[in-house]
């Protein structure tokens, strides 16, 4: 018997609705339930063939035990090994790399030196940074985020450098990125599974969070949806997600992704609305159960994205210029004075 697990934490709609769609398939031989923990110790097999990963971003034990998981044979969706190492800059380079559009977006070092560090840990960084530069390169109004983070929290709208600064104080030692606004036509959030299932939803993201899905406008023409969709497959393919959500702000007819690092996304019932909510316990269902199917025992059963495939086949990386993938937009006004770090 394979047994096919979903770890998760406050969440009640999918998780149960999960558990129950793989048992209603009946597939001979696989059988669903939530994932129970009673000891993990180093190097001991799993009972699971498959874990869906709901919640270990949140909990770092939860983490543990599924990479002991998976270095014994369980297929661990998504790949906890990847997830630890991947974060929202990162994704945005991988993004031109494969040619898809995302805002102009630069790195920045965290306002206070991180835990058991001091001054002469950062000789390597210039002082004052570029400010005229990035400032120029990114232009106002801004986004300012956490380059790991999520969830919307530390997100602040800047409209000048003086609220740039204001916020720059306040963000502590999280490192940030700063990221142009994209002002957008269209938006959406698409749902993709196993690298290879797409369900684009319209999306509002400046509404109440329960009204998001909620778009009182005509659907999109086929001929956006389709790039949007090849979009979506080309960063996820390329990062390795089994279980993600994209979404793409798109602006002058060209979709800009810009949150792509989702691998525990939403799937309440309550917020994605019924139909939206059926899709994914579908989708997530079937590919448990292929994965459980495609299971071998004693065996690395991890996906991997072609990002890690080209780097250890020792092949070039996809070579997309970053001029070509991102588009034109008219220069920013210059900065005419910067003040000092504060």
């Amino acid at each position: 018997m394979k047994k096919i697990g979903i770890l998760f934490g406050q969440e009640s709609t999918f998780p149960q609705a999960f558990v129950e769609r793989v048992n209603e398939k009946q597939e001979k031989g696989i059988v669903a339930e939530a994932v129970h923990i009673s000891r993990v110790i180093q190097g001991e097999v799993s009972d699971y063939a498959v874990i869906i990963d709901r919640i270990s971003q949140d909990v770092p034990f939860y983490r543990g035990f599924l990479k002991n998981a998976a270095i014994g044979g369980t297929a661990v969706i998504n790949n906890p090994f990847w997830w630890s190492a991947d974060e929202k800059f990162f994704n945005n380079a991988l993004a031109l790399k494969v040619g898809v559009p995302v805002p102009r977006t630069v790195l920045l070092p965290s306002n206070q030196h991180p835990p058991d560090t001091n001054g002469n840990s950062f000789r390597n960084l210039a002082f004052p940074l570029d400010w005229e530069g990035i400032f120029n390169y990114v232009g106002f109004p801004a986004y300012f985020k956490p380059f790991a983070g999520g969830g919307w929290k530390n997100v602040y709208k800047l409209n000048d450098m003086d609220e740039f600064f204001k916020a720059y104080n306040e963000t502590g030692q999280l490192v940030m990125m700063l990221q142009e606004e994209v002002v957008f036509d269209d938006y959406f959030r698409c749902y993709c599974i196993g690298g290879k299932d797409v369900h684009i939803m319209q999306y509002e993201p400046r509404n109440p969070h329960h009204l998001r899905y909620v778009v009182e406008k005509g659907p999109a023409e086929k001929k956006l949806l389709d790039l949007v969709r090849d979009y979506v497959l080309k960063l996820n393919v390329g990062l390795g997600y089994d279980f993600n959500t994209v979404e793409f702000a798109v602006r002058d007819g060209v979709p800009l992704a810009i949150d792509f690092c989702n691998p525990a996304p939403d799937a309440d019932v309550n917020s994605v609305g019924q139909e939206n909510f059926e899709w994914i316990v579908e989708a997530a269902s079937n590919l448990a159960i292929r994965r459980a199917k495609e299971h071998k025992p004693g065996q690395m059963n991890l996906t991997w994205g072609t990002f890690v495939g080209q780097a250890v086949a020792g092949a070039a990386i996809t070579d997309t210029l970053a001029s070509a993938a991102i588009p034109k937009k008219a220069p920013a006004k210059k900065v005419a004075k910067v003040p000092a770090e504060k």
